[in-house]
This record gives structure tokens, C-alpha cells and sequence, in this order.
């Protein structure tokens, strides 16, 4: 990835998502979709829950979660900021944030453990 410019980009959930109760793994990767075409183009995002009625972890990890699987950590918590968000919404994006940290890290760690003991690739 290349220097991010200031240029930030508005994601309101409720638009991409069609409605106001995010529950489903498949409007949350809509969100995630929107988001990685925007870091791909070295672009902030800001991603408002406004009018957010209910919010699942289901919801946020497709959104949010897997990002970590292609982005490293610090990328995106420099270029990606929450807003309009519940105060206990956002205990759950945070809880969903830290154990998808926590699994690609892992995931990663047990890849490159298989990869150096069988002296090559990925099988």
C-alpha cells in the first residue's frame, strides 16, 4: 500500500447495507467490499452507523473483521474511524476488532510455522 492521502471517503452502513438492521454476514461484506476498494486506492474511511437499529458481531466481522486477513493491523486502524455508533455497539465492534486481530495473527503464525517445517510454500 502506498502513503494514504488525507482524502477520506464516508461510508454510511445503512446505505450499503439497504437497511437499518445489520445482521447479515452478506451486507456486512458489502461494507468490507466498499472499504478495501478505498484502501486500495489509498483513501481514509469513515464508517457511520447512523440509524443503526441492530448491529451483530456476525454483521461486524464480515464488515470489519476481515480486513485483518488483508490488512495489517496499523493500516487499518490509521485509515479506518467509526462514527454515530451506540456506546454498546461499540463494545462489540471493539471485541470483534481484537479477536480477528488475535486469529490472523494466529492464522498467519501457524502458515509460516507449516510453511518453514516443510521447507517451502503453502500446501
Amino acid at each position: 500500500m502506498g502513503i494514504f492521502t488525507e482524502e477520506l471517503i464516508k461510508i454510511t452502513v445503512i446505505d450499503i447495507a439497504g437497511t437499518s438492521c445489520c445482521v447479515a454476514t452478506c451486507d456486512g461484506q458489502k461494507v468490507h467490499d466498499m472499504i478495501t476498494v478505498a484502501f486500495c486506492e489509498n483513501r481514509k474511511v469513515e464508517l457511520s452507523f447512523a440509524e443503526i437499529s441492530d448491529l451483530t458481531p456476525a454483521f461486524l466481522n464480515s464488515a470489519v473483521g476481515q480486513l485483518y486477513g488483508t490488512f495489517s493491523a496499523e493500516l487499518i486502524e490509521s485509515n479506518l474511524s467509526f462514527t454515530d455508533i451506540p456506546e454498546e455497539d461499540e463494545i462489540i465492534l471493539k471485541r470483534v476488532i481484537e479477536r480477528a486481530k488475535t486469529y490472523f495473527e494466529n492464522a498467519y503464525s501457524s502458515r509460516k510455522a507449516l510453511r518453514d517445517a516443510l521447507g517451502g510454500e503453502d500446501a
